[in-house]
């Protein structure tokens, strides 16, 4: 459902950035003294006078890029003016006016919509009649803020709700999207050529210089009735190439995108070999236990090598992650994008699923009576019973007799036999071994068949850290878990 648009603007380093933040309540855009470091187009949804409302940051007008990007910058600032309800022209207060702002003004002039003309980096009333000059533009009322301080902030934003576009009908908040895409990779791979691809627009600027995208940018859209945040990232280097804090801020941006990801989609340049930046990037997905898709994409340029030979590459590369799919793309003519699109929800769905805990006792059982755990410090490891305890990721929490008799190779076993038998083909597992109190009764190994009410009494009845229930609160039933659900079959 469309919303308000409110775009910032304004000439390069007054301040838009670090409005848009004090605005949004959270860091999203990179702040830097460097002029011209926000370059695609920045949003997120906030409250404006209980209505949501849309905020775009934009790149700094009349800059001069340091790599070029002079004409795609102008191109994103004049489709968030076109997009835009409401203008926000944000002034530096203290440097009065300069004649990139005289140049501002003329290009707003022509813009037949509402403005509030801000102006920022006031931190105390004392210095508000510096902004007196600032009425010569014609603009009205000038606003004295300090984004830095938060100063007027409510004042800005209820400035802001009288300026909105009565309410649209059937305008409501942006639903909770279905799926949050995290696209990372090094430089230069194609991620925004495939954000714009899915957005199908000129969303994100698209160079061949590397380090074209600084900031992680949210862009919503929709397919097929669902809704979608691709997030895309600025391209990761080693560490110790890091030219500047620019690039070290778009790295941290990077990693937390990994983090608040439901998928995430790690891309690898077709006619490159994998580099040591990628290994490092798998693993901190793989640390985070992400659902994960390699895409490698421009494949048009590796006709007519067979995707197999590519595909043993990787999994050779990348031995920890062979469960992952593996896709190729052409994402500049939109070859096998929309395929990309459907995995995603595939393995959003998996990691999504429950499994009851009969079926994964008995899944279990069958692990250890093939292959049992061996014997360490002179103690046969003995596993009571398995319950899966949360979702996204999967996580399996195993009852034993001591989690230290279990090493990591068995424990990489029992994660891939759940991962075999369990609708958790294609994602990350989480395994946690917990000793139980009492050591007595039977191994799940041991026993012919498991039943749930049995193991959610074993459960309850060893609380951790809370006070021991009452008589009646024993004899209430626990409601059981629904379970999983089955896979998509559009794959």
């Amino acid at each position: 459902m469309s919303v308000p648009i409110v775009a910032i603007v304004g000439r390069p380093n007054v301040g838009k950035s670090s409005l848009f933040n004090c605005l949004a309540g959270r860091r999203i855009a990179i702040v830097e003294p460097t002029a011209g470091v926000t370059r695609d187009r920045v949003s997120t949804v906030i409250d404006v006078g209980g209505r949501p409302v849309e905020l775009v940051d934009t790149g700094g007008m009349g800059v001069t890029d340091v790599d070029n990007l002079t004409d795609e910058i102008e191109k994103q600032i004049r489709y968030a003016i076109e997009q835009a309800d409401v203008l926000l022209f944000v002034v530096d207060g203290r440097a009065g006016i300069t004649p990139l702002d005289q140049d501002v003004v003329e290009r707003l002039r022509h813009v037949n919509k509402p403005l509030l003309l801000v102006a920022n980096k006031l931190d105390s009333p004392e210095l508000d009649p510096q902004a007196a000059e600032f009425y010569k533009f014609g603009q009205g009322r000038v606003l004295c803020v300090s984004a830095q301080q938060k100063r007027n902030r409510d004042e800005l934003l209820r400035q802001l709700a009288a300026l909105l576009p009565p309410p649209r009908d059937g305008e409501a908040a942006p639903k909770e999207p279905a799926l949050k895409l995290a696209i990372v990779g090094r430089r230069n791979t194609g991620k925004s050529t495939f954000i714009n691809c899915l957005a199908r627009s000129e969303r994100m600027i698209v160079s061949e210089v590397p380090g074209t995208t600084r900031d992680s940018v949210d862009v919503r859209f929709e397919r097929d009735g669902l809704t979608f945040i691709a997030i895309d990232t600025a391209g990761v280097r080693k560490k110790k190439s890091l030219a500047n804090d620019i690039e070290f801020y778009s790295m941290a941006r990077a990693e937390r995108s990994i983090r608040r990801a439901d998928v995430v989609l790690l891309f690898l340049d077709a006619p490159r070999k994998i580099s040591q930046v990628d290994k490092k990037l798998a693993e901190y997905v793989l640390d985070q236990h992400k659902p994960a898709v390699f895409v490698v994409n421009k494949w048009d340029l590796m006709a007519p090598l067979p995707t197999g030979e590519m595909a043993d590459y990787i999994r050779k590369t990348f031995p920890s992650l062979d469960y992952v799919p593996i896709a190729f793309i052409t994402a500049k003519t939109n070859r096998n994008v929309h395929a990309v699109l459907n995995l995603a929800q595939n393995l959003h769905k998996q990691a999504s699923a429950r499994v009851s805990t009969p079926d994964l006792n008995r899944v279990l059982r069958g692990a250890l009576t093939a292959t049992a755990p061996p014997m360490r410090q002179n103690r046969r490891p003995k596993v009571y019973f398995a319950t899966q305890v949360a979702t996204n990721p999967p996580t399996i929490v195993l009852f034993t007799n001591g989690p230290e008799l279990f090493d990591n190779t068995y424990q990489r076993y029992l994660v891939k036999t759940f991962r075999d038998r369990l609708p958790f083909g294609d994602v990350p597992i989480k395994l946690h071994l917990r000793k139980r109190t009492s050591e007595g009764g039977p191994a799940v190994e041991e026993t012919d068949t498991v039943s749930a009410e049995a193991i959610e009494e074993e459960v309850a009845a060893k609380p951790r850290h809370r006070k021991p229930a009452s008589a009646a609160a024993r004899k209430k039933p626990r409601k059981k878990r629904p379970g999983g659900s089955e896979l998509w079959t559009d794959v």
